[in-house]
This record gives structure tokens, C-alpha cells and sequence, in this order.
């Protein structure tokens, strides 16, 4: 993880948290997922490494990308793309009750739906599908999924 300068954090889960940051020769930014491998039982520390192993198999425009994973001092470290964007749920909510436009929504939706056929025709299921788990581009694209099982 001594290639990546670590900006702030951005999230925070059960098991882990997500960091901004970047590579510090590319200084290109990205999501480094701190999976913390000691407070969890065998099967979630597989579920854990399964979805390190499904990410790198995963090549869509509508699902993040996986850039490399580490496993260092318990931790489990998943590089991924950076959704600049944040996620469907804070952009619904600064919405404040304002309506989105149709072709919004429609755009959207197809966006989810290739993403989600995606990883449906590799036989893999999100189990989590929801919009704190879609993260947009600031311009206007969803590579969305960021958890697939």
C-alpha cells in the first residue's frame, strides 16, 4: 500500500472503511476498501476474498473497476475506481424533493440494468442492490456496483 497516498476517508461499514486516494506516481485517484480480516468469522472472510477474485473478472462500463487488491498486517486493501460523482443515494437526497427529469431516470435504469446484466451472465447475484451501492461519474455515467455479492 506504499504506492498510494491516502487523501480522507470517505466511508465507513461494519467491516471496513473506504479511502480516497492515489497512486503516488500516476497521482491518478482512486477507492482503497480497508477490509479488516480479524473481527470476522471463515465465511466472511471468504465472501471477502470471493469478491476480489469476481471484481478482477468483472469488465463493464457500468460496474467499478478493480484495480488490484493486498492483503497486509489482517487487512484485506481493494484498489478500485474512483466514482467522482458519489453515490445515487446522497444525489437523490440533494435533490430536496425536487423531481428528477424522465431522461434521467430512464438513462439511468438502462445503466443499472446492463451493469446488473453484466454480472448476471457471469452467474454471479448482487445481494445488496441498492442506491447507497451506486456510484455515479460526474459525467452522467454509472459505474455502478460497487459490492457483488
Amino acid at each position: 500500500m506504499n504506492n498510494f497516498e491516502i487523501i480522507r476517508m470517505i466511508g465507513e461499514g461494519a467491516f471496513g472503511k473506504a479511502f480516497l486516494a492515489k497512486g503516488k506516481n500516476d497521482k491518478i485517484p482512486c477507492v482503497i476498501k480497508e477490509v479488516n480480516l480479524s473481527k470476522m468469522a471463515r465465511k466472511e472472510k471468504e465472501a471477502s476474498h470471493k469478491e476480489v477474485t469476481l471484481l478482477a473478472k468483472m469488465n463493464h462500463p457500468n460496474i467499478v473497476k478493480f484495480f488490484a487488491s493486498v492483503e497486509e498486517n489482517n487487512n484485506l486493501y481493494i484498489v478500485m475506481e474512483y466514482c467522482d460523482g458519489g453515490d445515487l443515494m446522497k444525489r437523490i437526497d440533494q435533490q430536496r424533493g425536487v423531481l428528477f427529469n424522465e431522461d434521467q431516470i430512464l438513462n439511468w435504469f438502462v445503466q443499472i440494468s446492463l451493469g446488473l446484466k453484466h454480472i448476471h451472465d457471469r452467474k454471479v447475484l448482487h445481494r445488496d442492490i441498492k442506491a447507497q451501492n451506486i456510484f455515479l461519474a460526474n459525467n452522467g455515467t454509472l459505474p455502478s456496483w460497487e459490492t457483488l455479492v
